[in-house]
């Protein structure tokens, strides 16, 4: 071994000892004679001292230190005289007798503090540096005590552990596969798994009632902070259930996580309908950590005149508690935001509820002080409010004030990084009409059951059909969900025919899956948490997923460290069977 301890574990009780150390060179500074260097590893900081009056050539050789430089440094453990409080090793330092020098170092293309002046692709080129940091470092850390605690609670539950196949056939119904081709049988290609979704029904059919995987999974889709090609999931499934029981399970599960790693004991998660998130949060993952609820003004509004309101399809408001004092350039500056395209809203209509009483719009020409008075009342605000009214379709009126809620919530400090929401969405739609194609469409997965009683919507209305689904949301951000799913061949074969697959496609799809519920398949059901982003959550409360990633993909799904994707050779593709034009 090239140490007797690591940088972060020597205390006062440790003086006298002789020791070794080794790790890098994170600071050095000299004075009078005197050369002192911070040590790190990656349990935390030692301070090393050499004195060059005792020994010139220890205290030269020190003195040649660079930064990221990595040594073995023995001496002598005493306390400091002037004590560091904010680490556990502040109360010593070693007097050091001997040195070697185990590797130099380039000067790093970026500073390694907590506050980086690198920016993220050039983190990405040289990751291995970035991780030497304490923020990267600390994340990855308490990455892994996430799972581990997540593996605790679910051996303890009675979930076996089971691996399903990264090579697998390509089933495009959700998002894009990623391709492999098959050397052995030319012109047949595997896919990577989207999710280990029917393996893991495959696996209530065999009798394996409680099933969990921490898993890759792989999404040919486009990128933002919250999405990798290559992610992790932690994927369960569990037989003879109902979707209570599934809630009630992984409720503990989180719980157990927040209080192991955080230390936080989580409420009780309250449930709400996709509906009642849609209707009041304007999107199915809403941020229940402050009001400012949405509230439809539409009965109200219309008759007086102004065709803007009169002609529209949905008016809905929110109230903003105290800003009745907002200026006219603070208030375009709100309608010019919910004016991107992004968003979609035509403009934006503000009332002021001044403190004494008063009300003032930018629609008074059409609206009498009365008229404002039942608006204000219908959006439940109060004086000193300022009340921002959307108009237009539901789902794009809902939206923007969804985004002009979030944004607000974000300014006024109402969002709290130290507080956590969390929520069951429940009885989402089962189906979503494509609007160009007329095509019906599973808004989860074609293997999800729907709700007894919305069984005649088949025949009348299917948008009506709510599904045996949940999401789990913690403040604002959907952290997992899943289903209760079709167990029955008959009804799953309903399901394929509803969203236009034929008999014979599915067949040629799904005969595995078809097949395997002919043989005694129980009634199952499970969910599936995204790792990186439970991680992001539970440890800084955070959308960000990359920084909890040890080797991140950047927004355009490349590598930039190892600079892939990247071409193959000629002699690859053609060992393939694979022609390239790029034309």
């Amino acid at each position: 071994m090239l140490r007797t301890h690591t940088c972060g574990e020597l205390t006062i009780k440790n003086v006298e000892q002789e020791v070794t150390l080794s790790g890098w060179v994170y600071r050095n500074r000299e004075m009078g004679g005197l050369t002192f260097v911070d040590l790190r590893d990656r349990y935390g900081v030692t301070q090393l001292v050499f004195d060059a009056n005792k020994d010139k050539a220890l205290g030269e050789k020190a003195g040649k230190l660079g930064r990221e430089f990595v040594i073995k440094a023995s001496g002598k453990v005493v306390e400091r005289s002037s004590k560091n409080t904010k680490i556990p090793t502040g109360e010593i330092e070693i007097i050091v007798t001997t040195l070697d020098i185990l590797n130099a170092s380039k000067t790093p293309p970026f500073t390694l503090e907590e506050e980086t002046d690198g920016g993220e692709d050039l983190r990405m080129k040289y990751r291995y540096l970035d991780m030497r940091r304490d923020a990267i470092k600390n994340n990855l850390l308490n990455r892994h005590k996430v799972t581990k605690a997540v593996r605790e609670y679910l051996d303890g539950q009675g979930f076996a552990d089971i691996e399903t196949p990264f090579l697998i056939k390509t089933t495009p119904e959700g998002a894009r596969d990623f391709i492999v081709p098959s050397r052995v049988n030319k012109g047949e290609f595997y896919a990577l798994p989207q999710s280990p979704q029917t393996f893991k029904q495959i696996l209530m059919v065999a009798g394996f009632d409680r099933y969990y995987q921490i898993v890759r999974c792989f999404r040919d889709e486009d990128l933002r902070a919250d999405r990798q090609p290559e992610f992790t999931q932690i994927d369960c499934e569990m037989a003879f259930v109902e979707q209570e029981d599934i809630l009630q399970i992984f409720e503990g599960l989180v719980k157990n996580v927040f209080k192991k790693v955080r230390d936080i004991e989580l409420p009780v998660f309250p449930r709400m309908t996709y509906a009642d998130a849609m209707r009041l949060y304007g999107n199915d993952k809403p941020d229940t950590r402050f009001g400012m609820l949405i509230h439809d003004l539409s009965t109200v509004v219309k008759g007086k005149g102004f065709k803007v309101l009169d002609d529209a399809e949905y008016v809905g408001a929110i109230a903003v508690t105290g800003a009745s004092e907002y200026s006219r350039s603070q208030t375009d500056e709100l309608t010019e935001f919910v004016k991107r395209p992004q968003i979609g809203a035509k403009g934006l209509i503000y009332v002021k509820y001044c403190a004494d009483g008063s009300l003032k719009s930018s629609v008074d020409k059409f609206y009498t002080p009365e008229d404002l008075k039942k608006w204000a009342e219908a959006a439940e605000a109060k004086p000193g409010d300022l009340i921002l009214v959307v108009s237009g379709s539901p789902s794009i009126s809902r939206r923007a004030l969804c985004e002009l809620r979030l944004e607000l919530g974000t300014r006024l400090g109402l969002r709290d990084k130290n507080k956590y929401n969390p929520l069951w969405v429940v009885d989402f739609p089962l189906l979503e009409q494509d609007t160009e194609t007329g095509r019906w469409m599973p808004c989860h997965h074609p293997f999800t059951s729907w709700k007894k009683e919305d069984e005649h919507y088949f025949e009348t209305d299917k948008s009506k059909i709510r599904a045996n689904a949940y999401d789990l949301v913690i403040n604002g951000v959907e952290i997992g969900g899943g289903s209760i799913r079709i167990h029955d061949r008959a009804k799953q074969e309903k399901m394929f025919t509803t969203i236009g697959m034929s008999k014979q496609e599915a067949e040629q799809k799904f005969a595995f899956i078809l097949n395997a519920f002919e043989y005694g398949a129980p009634p199952h059901g499970g969910l599936a948490f995204g790792l990186d982003r439970f991680c992001s959550m539970t440890i800084a409360n955070e959308e960000n997923i990359r920084e909890f990633i040890a080797f991140p993909k950047n927004n355009a799904g490349r590598d930039m460290m190892m600079e892939s994707p990247s071409q193959v050779s000629e002699e690859q593709l053609k060992e393939l069977g694979i022609k390239l034009d790029l034309k």
